[in-house]
Formats: structure tokens, C-alpha cells, sequence
């Protein structure tokens, strides 16, 4: 599924001004793309994503994601969209703490129509293929953050989204882990998936098709296609 952000601006009201994140942005993603948005801390990265993803409107523009036009849909028609085609791999994890890791990923599942049974065993197949298949039934409290940052990636994978939308998924994770599900995206994204990631982790930007930098919500530049490379050159 393809994404078009459309002059993109995002403000937010702090005290007595208006804070423009985003200015003016405008970016396609095309289908079956893997991309990362790379810039400095405050350059509108996540909030980027976060339009994109429908998990926040615009102040103006629009997105459109394949031949929708976001912007013209009810809240009920983008919590559809959101929960039957996109994936979503939060900086903060997003795990509810009074449910197992394995319970954690079957909520979205549950919520798409699956059944129990179908539910968890998507679930646990997500959960072996981040590496954490045997804290399947552990509570967030009894997981280490890099062990919940990989529940989250789980949730986001399990039943194979059209867009996977990951805002920093390597931060918490040490080499081998980090590897592990840079793997796991350029296998999704050989099958199909468009995989928009946001990074601090230069070194990451060599695998992915396109790179976006941001600076001061807006776009620096774009360096455009080349081939995916297998592995991380250490």
C-alpha cells in the first residue's frame, strides 16, 4: 500500500504561540517500499509518522494512503483502516502492563475478528520470530525493555499489515537483537510490506530503499532508490 502525505502541517499551541512541527511537508512512499526518515531530535520524525499512520490529524493536508483520502474519513472508517491495515511499533511500547506478552499481542488480532485460538497462535508465532518466544507468558513488569520493545514489534508483525509504521524499534535492543529485527523488516518488506521506519541509527539507513532527512519539520532531503543490502557490515 502506498502512502502520499500532502503539504503537511502540523502545529501544536504552546502558551501563547503556535509551535509548527511539520511545515509544509510533502512525501510519497510507494508501495512495498522500506524507507527511514532519519534527522535530529526534534525534527519532526515521529510526529511525521504519526500522521502518516492516522494516529493524529493534520492542522492541514492530508494523507492518503493506496486510493483512500484519509482526510475525508469518519473516526470510526480510520480506526478500520488503522486496525485492519497498518502496524504500529511505539518508542514507549504501548503494552497494556496487566496482560501477558502473549496477551499484549493478541489484542489488535481479537479486535480484527480472530478467534481466540487463531489469535494466540499468531501471537506466539510473532513472538518466536523476535526472539522472545518463551516470554510468552510473562507480564511487561518481568520483561527488560528490550525484551518489551520486542513485544511491540511482535503486535506490529502478527498478522501481516499492509504498512508497518516503527518509530526507533532498535533503540532498546543490543547488536544481535537490533539485527534480528532488521532482518525480520527486510523479510516482511521482500514479501510485500512497506516498512516506514523512523531511526537516530545511521548506520541502519544503508539497508533500506530510500532515506528521508528532516530538519526543522521540514524535509532536507531524500536519497533516492537504491538496492536493499542483506546485512549490517560491522
Amino acid at each position: 500500500m502506498s502512502i502520499q502525505a500532502k503539504n503537511i502541517v502540523k502545529s501544536f499551541h504552546n502558551g501563547t504561540r503556535d509551535q509548527v512541527v511539520l511545515n509544509d511537508v510533502s512525501l510519497t512512499i510507494n508501495d512495498g517500499e522500506f524507507l527511514m526518515v532519519i534527522g535530529r531530535s526534534g525534527a519532526g520524525k515521529s510526529t511525521l509518522l504519526y500522521q502518516m499512520g492516522l494516529l493524529d490529524h493534520p492542522t492541514s493536508g492530508t494523507v492518503i494512503l493506496g486510493d483512500i483520502d484519509t482526510g475525508k474519513l469518519g473516526h470510526a472508517e480510520r480506526t478500520r483502516l488503522r486496525l485492519t491495515e497498518l502496524g504500529y511499533i511505539f518508542q514507549d511500547y504501548a503494552l497494556v502492563p496487566e496482560l501477558t506478552a502473549s496477551e499484549n499481542v493478541m489484542i489488535p488480532l481479537l479486535m480484527k475478528g480472530n478467534s481466540p485460538k487463531e489469535a494466540k497462535a499468531k501471537a506466539l508465532e510473532a513472538l518466536v520470530k523476535v526472539g522472545i518466544g518463551t516470554k510468552d507468558q510473562n507480564l511487561p513488569s518481568q520483561l527488560s525493555g528490550g525484551e518489551q520493545q520486542r513485544v511491540s514489534v511482535a503486535r506490529a508483525i502478527a498478522d501481516k499489515p499492509k504498512i508497518v509504521f516503527a518509530d526507533e524499534p532498535t533503540a532498546n535492543l543490543d547488536t544481535e537483537n537490533a539485527q534480528r529485527i532488521i532482518d525480520l523488516f527486510m523479510d516482511l518488506n521482500r514479501a510485500g510490506q512497506t516498512i516506514v521506519m523512523v531511526t537516530h541509527e545511521e548506520e541502519y539507513t544503508k539497508l533500506a530503499h530510500r532515506v528521508v532527512t528532516l530538519r526543522d519539520g521540514k524535509i532536507l532531503s531524500i536519497e533516492e532508490y537504491r538496492p536493499l543490502a542483506t546485512k549490517l557490515s560491522r
